[in-house]
């Protein structure tokens, strides 16, 4: 993340607005492109006050919308060819065992998994994609996509945004102590989620999916 954050405060505003916008919707097309880091990494830049956090999230919402709805199409239009292409190119993400377990979540919770997907990478890069290729009712797809994408950029970029304004002050009342338990659990949250999904994948990967 910090590679990234001094890439982006390398470019003038309207360039990072629009290089989160790409970054965050590429993503969404089913291309495992860092979207929540460059999204999060904005919205710190904002916090000092480098770029508008109204303009990170309007960036970051229309990304998310508008990445899924042409992932959709997508898979709506050349169905599992298209995630016989991404996997070819990205063997890591896309692969059988992801879009196994992807499927029994879009089966399983439909248009749901569109809103709360956004919020897991695993699901992120699969929403778009998968609902064309599945069929879901566009109308359906457009508001769970277009309510997902906004919450999710909201959270993430105020979130990070507030916690940057506190940050210097709270650090400097705690010293280096707070620094290292907050990197403490903030590693440990993390590891435990990614397991949760791995588990998950584990689990469900071979998993027929239900008519």
């Amino acid at each position: 993340m910090i590679e990234v954050i001094g890439w982006l405060h390398a470019l003038p505003d309207q360039v990072i607005y629009i290089t989160v916008l790409l970054v965050v919707g590429i993503e969404s097309l089913g291309v495992p492109l860092p979207g929540e880091i460059t999204l999060m990494s904005a919205a710190l830049l904002a916090s000092h006050g480098a770029v508008s956090p109204w303009g990170v999230w309007a960036a970051g919402s229309v990304g998310a919308i508008t990445g899924d709805s042409i992932g959709y199409l997508l898979g709506h239009t050349f169905g599992d060819n298209l995630l016989h292409l991404l996997g070819r190119l990205f063997p890591r993400h896309v692969n059988d065992r992801t879009t196994g377990a992807a499927r029994v979540f879009f089966r399983r919770y439909g248009a749901k998994t569109v809103f709360f997907g956004r919020f897991i990478a695993l699901l992120r890069i699969f929403a778009g994609p998968l609902s064309g290729i599945l069929k879901m009712q566009y109308r359906k797809f457009l508001l769970a996509n277009a309510s997902g994408g906004i919450v999710w950029s909201g959270l993430a970029v105020w979130s990070v945004y507030f916690l940057g304004v506190v940050a210097e002050h709270w650090f400097r009342r705690f010293s280096w102590i707070a620094l290292v338990v907050a990197l403490l659990v903030g590693t440990v949250l993390t590891i435990i989620f990614r397991q949760r999904i791995e588990d998950f994948i584990d689990r469900h990967a071979d998993e027929p999916p239900k008519a």
